[in-house]
């Protein structure tokens, strides 16, 4: 790897990081806002492109976007709007660790899915440290006993959540390069705020919000888990593989273990923390594959 180009590395990984830790939140702030997923879901995209467009209306980089540029980014809001509407759902109707580990499978569609695409077989350490961080995110799960004890519609929702934001993560990738970071997540939380809110009319699903403390969690929602994670993540994919970001998004479910127990109270068995300890195992295989060996820029 030049030497040039490894404090963007440096950077991407701090930056992938940080959207980890503020996308964990995501579960939390949707237990708070006590409205159906989708409205959630809705108003998180909605106040985030409210926000980020008086910003970016005079930005030099708005000119240099191209139609299929614009395209391919409001595709991708598509696609993320059934992630995190399914996600939102899935919360509300599922334990949030079910929910988060199932809604986190994108890893094993990203590989796949690249695979297709590209005809190139994601790196072996790739699949091993997928293994492991699935292994380990089985463990979180496992021990549910109300999970056991009856299976969910919610999880069927949650990996389908997963899938949509697999496709998400391959798309936002191959237009980092061409799109300014502020503005591909402006684009695509406009379409997804379009796309949610058409289904909310189609299923005739209420927009109320209830009151002040439920809005102040999708203010959370719009802020923290949309600007604050998704820019960081969608700043880190110019740099690093969809494949490395995707593994290492199974950080948000030990994260979210964690920030329930502190909040809600929930505590983890010995299983589940040796299930994070899995995860954390794999995430750092991942990212030790791009530090010792380069790949072309789509692949792992």
């Amino acid at each position: 790897m030049p030497a040039s180009t490894k404090p963007h590395k440096k950077s991407a990984t701090l930056a992938l990081a940080a959207g980890v830790v503020a996308i964990g939140w995501s579960a939390i702030f949707v237990r708070w806002t006590h409205m159906p997923g989708i409205a959630s879901a809705f108003y998180r995209v909605l106040f985030a492109a409210l926000a980020l467009w008086p910003f970016l209306l005079t930005r030099r980089e708005r000119a240099q976007l191209t139609r299929p540029v614009v395209f391919t980014t409001l595709l991708g809001g598509i696609f993320f709007s059934g992630d995190i509407g399914l996600y939102n759902i899935a919360v509300n109707h599922t334990s949030a660790a079910d929910a988060t580990f199932l809604g986190n499978n994108a890893p094993v569609f990203v590989g796949l899915i690249t695979w297709v695409l590209t005809r190139r077989r994601p790196a072996l350490r790739f699949w091993t440290a997928l293994a492991i961080a699935l292994i380990g995110a089985v463990l979180i799960v496992a021990v549910d006993h109300h999970r056991l004890a009856s299976a969910s519609a919610a999880d069927g929702l949650a990996v389908i959540a997963s899938f949509c934001f697999a496709l998400f993560l391959i798309v936002t990738e191959r237009v980092r390069g061409a799109c300014d970071s502020a503005i591909l997540v402006a684009l695509s939380a406009s379409a997804s705020a379009a796309t949610l809110l058409v289904v909310s009319l189609l299923a005739h699903v209420s927009l109320a919000i209830p009151g002040w403390p439920e809005f102040a969690a999708l203010l959370g929602l719009a802020f923290i888990c949309q600007i604050a994670g998704y820019f960081s993540l969608t700043w880190a994919l110019g740099h690093l593989p969809a494949t490395t970001t995707s593994v290492t998004m199974l950080g948000v479910a030990p994260l979210t273990a964690v920030f329930a127990l502190l909040i809600f109270g929930e505590r983890q068995s010995p299983l589940q923390i040796l299930g994070d300890a899995l995860i954390l195992l794999g995430i750092w295989l991942a990212n030790r594959t791009r530090a010792t060996r380069e790949p072309t820029p789509a692949m792992e």
